[in-house]
């Protein structure tokens, strides 16, 4: 069974992904991690993240960068979001998308094009939002906790600013695919989101077992 979660920054998708991953005993692929290991490369080496040149030249990376904490950073998610505009950084990148959604048994994916890019097949489909606000107010307690103190309003720009680069960009942008089930988790506890996301994936692994089974 393959699982695709898509949605933007901070409206909990890596969280209820993961929920899944366990839930159903299944590998689990943070897609945004492979831009931010291909941005982390890029500042090391030095180079321009707006160069698309540039950012494929990072994009051979070898999976253990994929463990460096520097990647959960605000600094390299802002610069992730510039590289994965490129449409040959997204190019590069897919087959190793495609290899792991497409492994035996399955897997859970999370990202932004995994329902409409990666996994257009995917036996359940899920677009996990929240408004600005509420995901700036998550990602702004995130990085407090991580010593940061950049301002809510800093935050609530820079969210607003990766939102319209996700959805605006050529290739692959952010939107959510015409088989997917909407889950806002605005207003929803974590634990109350994994439920509602498990309970929204049952109702299509059910479907999808009785649509093969003889009638």
């Amino acid at each position: 069974m393959i699982i695709a979660v898509d949605g933007p920054a901070a409206s909990g998708k890596g969280t209820i992904a993961k929920a899944l991953a366990r839930h159903y005993g299944l590998p689990h692929l943070d897609t945004g991690l492979l831009y931010r290991a291909v941005a982390l490369t890029v500042q090391r080496m030095e180079l321009d993240p707006a160069k698309e040149a540039d950012a494929v030249a990072a994009c051979d990376f070898d999976d253990a960068l994929l463990a460096d904490p520097a990647l959960r950073t605000d600094e390299i998610g802002q610069l992730a979001s510039i590289v994965s505009a490129h449409p040959l950084v997204r190019a590069a990148l897919l087959h190793r998308q495609k290899r792991f959604a497409r492994q035996p048994g399955g897997a859970v994916l999370d990202g932004r094009d995994i329902g409409t890019v990666i996994a257009p097949d995917a036996d359940a489909k899920l677009f996990v939002k929240a408004t600005p606000q509420i995901r700036a107010q998550r990602r702004h307690k995130e990085l407090q906790g991580h010593g940061s103190t950049v301002s809510f309003d800093k935050v609530l720009t820079d969210i607003r600013g990766r939102d319209a680069r996700d959805s605006g960009r050529s290739t692959a942008p952010l939107v959510m695919a015409g088989d997917a089930v909407l889950l806002d988790t605005s207003f929803l506890s974590i634990d109350a989101s994994v439920q509602k996301a498990i309970a929204l994936v049952e109702v299509r692994r059910v479907r999808a077992v009785s649509a093969t089974e003889p009638q």
